[in-house]
């Protein structure tokens, strides 16, 4: 069985389709004596057993131990030139009370974008004054919610949140810590939908306004300017955007700071990680250390104290630490113009993993139920939903005799799988299971068929009282 398609191929056939990829898969994954795929000290083939697939599989160890690498990468980049650091962790990527734990227990702080996300890192046992809360469109319930809990930071997406904050710190006796965000111009070299600094998009106001809203945000009594912000992009390999950005940022932080002392500049995240062998992210403690020094060059340059960073990591944490287990359903040779593709079918797809589908993002998989001395075939991996946009992964090789019943692992699953996933085709979303030592345990619920008939309230009996659903008065 093989692929022999017309298109590009763009992955690179392995020598051995068993091989895992070191910078790919969660640190410490291997194969057993019996080939079976082991991460967190957890046999794949007993998960699936166990949980059922698709499954989500965090390496709980693995997460732990980036945190506070990259925080001590940080911690050393900003001493290095004479200042202060807060490293936010990312929420968005994949947010749960144990992830709140992980990452306050490593000494980050949280970032949220909703009210949703707001709830679950408070009852989790966050800080509300080491939350940040991001937003474009954030309303007046959620920025009241925010004030009330003693939120640290709520970043201004537009001109009109100044005054929605403003009056919302008034009403609740408060001074509200802000910040402004701004698209610097600076584009991420990443897909188009990822890169979030340009100018026609719904994030920030334009960098030439920032010093004159930025005064705006000071007559406020009730608004504390902590500094400005900005995000670049996703799925970043180098320093030189976020350099760059700093840099055109810092001539409107020292008009700023020149009037009233303007404390820090948050540059963000992005950080990428890979997800194929091909992939070759700069190490973290690089990006540090160059992104820091190039702030306090500018800095120097414009006569202005170094600020206190800030950075908010997702992907770059948690991305590389979590994995997804499918089960093969169907191998189908399907006859194309020129060639053959053939098609992996598993039990999941774009309801588990959105991003292929969005994005066109590449992903590693490995038959993990079993080694094969079969020689690798180019497949494409694809879901079970019906929309032929549905793929898992759009080119791997794996072993020809790839079969119906063989255990399925997808790589770098841990950022933006699970938070993007959905019920399409009314499929429940899987559990997500943290593996540490050998040990699994459910730290997301999966949803079942019964959770989904639970909330059609079209099926209760004709003659009964229907619930009140959100928007109506019981």
């Amino acid at each position: 069985m093989a692929s022999t398609v017309p298109d590009p191929v763009t992955r690179r056939a392995p020598a051995d389709a068993n091989a895992l990829a070191a910078a790919v898969w969660p640190q410490g994954a291997h194969r057993d004596a019996d080939g079976r795929l082991v991460v967190g000290g957890a046999d794949a083939s007993a998960l699936a057993a166990r949980f059922g697939t698709p499954l989500y599989v965090v390496d709980e160890a693995g997460v732990r131990a980036r945190a506070v690498e990259a925080k001590a990468a940080f911690d050393r980049a900003a001493a290095a030139v004479g200042t202060d650091v807060t490293v936010y962790y990312a929420g968005k990527a994949f947010l749960s009370g144990a992830v709140v734990r992980w990452m306050t227990e490593a000494g980050l702080a949280i970032d949220v974008c909703t009210g949703g996300e707001l709830a679950v890192a408070l009852a989790a046992g966050a800080d509300p004054a080491r939350i940040g809360f991001h937003g474009n469109n954030k309303s007046a319930d959620e920025i009241e919610r925010a004030v009330a809990a003693g939120v640290g930071t709520i970043i201004l997406d537009s001109e009109a949140e100044i005054a929605r904050v403003a009056d919302a710190a008034a009403n609740a006796g408060r001074v509200q810590r802000v910040r402004l965000r701004v698209n610097s111009g600076v584009h991420a070299s990443t897909h188009e939908f990822l890169a979030t600094a340009h100018e026609d998009q719904k994030f920030g106001v334009p960098l030439g306004r920032a010093v004159e809203l930025g005064t705006r945000i000071r007559s406020y009594a009730s608004l504390d300017l902590l500094g400005l912000h900005c995000h670049i992009g996703s799925q970043i390999f180098d320093a030189a955007g976020f350099a760059e950005s700093a840099e055109r940022l810092l001539a409107a932080h020292a008009e700023l700071a020149r009037i009233a002392p303007l404390p820090e500049l948050n540059l963000g995240g992005g950080l990428g990680i890979a997800y194929t062998e091909d992939d070759d992210p700069a190490p973290i403690d690089e990006l540090a250390e160059r992104i820091a020094q190039r702030v306090a060059e500018t800095s120097a340059a414009l006569g202005v104290p170094v600020p206190k960073l800030a950075f908010e990591l997702g992907r770059a944490i948690i991305g590389r630490a979590g994995i997804t287990l499918y089960t093969v359903g169907t191998v189908k040779p399907v006859p194309i113009d020129g060639g053959v593709r053939t098609y992996v079918s598993v039990d999941g797809g774009m309801s588990d993993n959105a991003r292929t589908a969005l994005y066109g993002a590449a992903y590693s998989a490995r038959v993990a139920s079993r080694t094969s001395d079969a020689p690798p075939a180019l497949v494409r991996v694809a879901g079970r939903h019906c929309e032929s946009g549905d793929i898992v992964v759009d080119q791997e090789y794996l072993p020809a005799d790839v079969a119906p019943g063989d255990l399925l692992a997808v790589a770098a699953t841990g950022a933006y799988c699970w938070s993007l996933s959905s019920n399409y085709n009314h499929t429940p979303r899987p559990a997500v299971v943290a593996v540490r030592d050998g040990d699994a345990r459910v730290i997301v619920r999966g949803e079942t068929e019964a959770d989904l008939l639970a909330r059609d309230l079209g099926l209760e009996a004709s003659d009964a009282v229907a619930a009140p659903v959100r928007g109506e008065t019981a």
